[in-house]
């Protein structure tokens, strides 16, 4: 098995130890980032989505293999944000859960997808105040901004979102997408959201949708 395949091997069997030790091994040897992320760890975590898709892999085996991916990136991350190239093709995607509301699977793993899909992501955390994220959308000027919601009581939160960046004028400069267990595309609807996805990889498609 070639250094590629076993990255994405890794990745499907959520082999975070693993996963880092190929990765230190990749800069060690100097290979090229971009392959390293394409054919090896990114082909995994892909490959993970597609058996979370057919049902073959559970949300337990997905957040493995997320867990793997960012393992993977985290010893990656530096030797990336030198390749100047990339970083300014980044595009930015900040994800939230909203205030009130402590979950944070369902963030995580999309966040972990996206990374995964070449996007620089800013996760804000989890249970945070409005206020807090209308400050980090001025100051980190995403092109996304993902909104989490899990709970019935929790989801007006994603409205006074929207709202929010209506009335500081800023609305139209970042696209607002949303997601959770109780809402749905008639909520994204009526609140004015640019998209909805029940799963991450649907997210991960709804960006690429959303930035084409």
């Amino acid at each position: 098995m070639d250094i590629y395949e076993a990255m994405k091997e890794a990745v499907l069997e959520g082999d975070e130890d693993l996963a880092v030790e190929l990765a230190n091994r990749a800069l060690e040897e100097g290979l090229d980032l971009q392959q390293v992320l394409d054919i090896g760890f990114l082909a995994g975590i892909q490959e993970a989505g597609n058996l979370y898709e057919q049902e073959e892999y559970y949300l337990p085996e997905l957040i493995c293999s997320a867990d793997a991916m960012k393992a993977a990136l985290s010893v990656l991350d530096v030797a990336l944000k030198e390749n100047k190239e990339r970083a300014a093709a980044s595009t930015k995607v900040a994800v939230a859960t909203v205030q009130g509301d402590v979950h944070d699977i369902g963030k995580t793993i999309v966040g972990a997808m996206l990374t995964a899909a070449g996007y620089e992501v800013v996760d804000l955390g989890t249970d945070v105040s409005n206020e807090w994220i209308l400050e980090q959308v001025k100051l980190i000027k995403p092109h996304i901004l993902g909104l989490s919601a899990l709970l019935t009581s929790t989801m007006e939160e994603q409205a006074n979102i929207i709202k929010m960046l209506e009335e500081e004028g800023i609305r139209s400069q970042v696209k607002v997408i949303i997601g959770g267990a109780p809402v749905n595309q008639y909520w994204a609807d009526k609140i004015g959201a640019d998209g909805y996805s029940d799963n991450a990889i649907a997210a991960v498609r709804l960006v690429k949708e959303l930035l084409a």
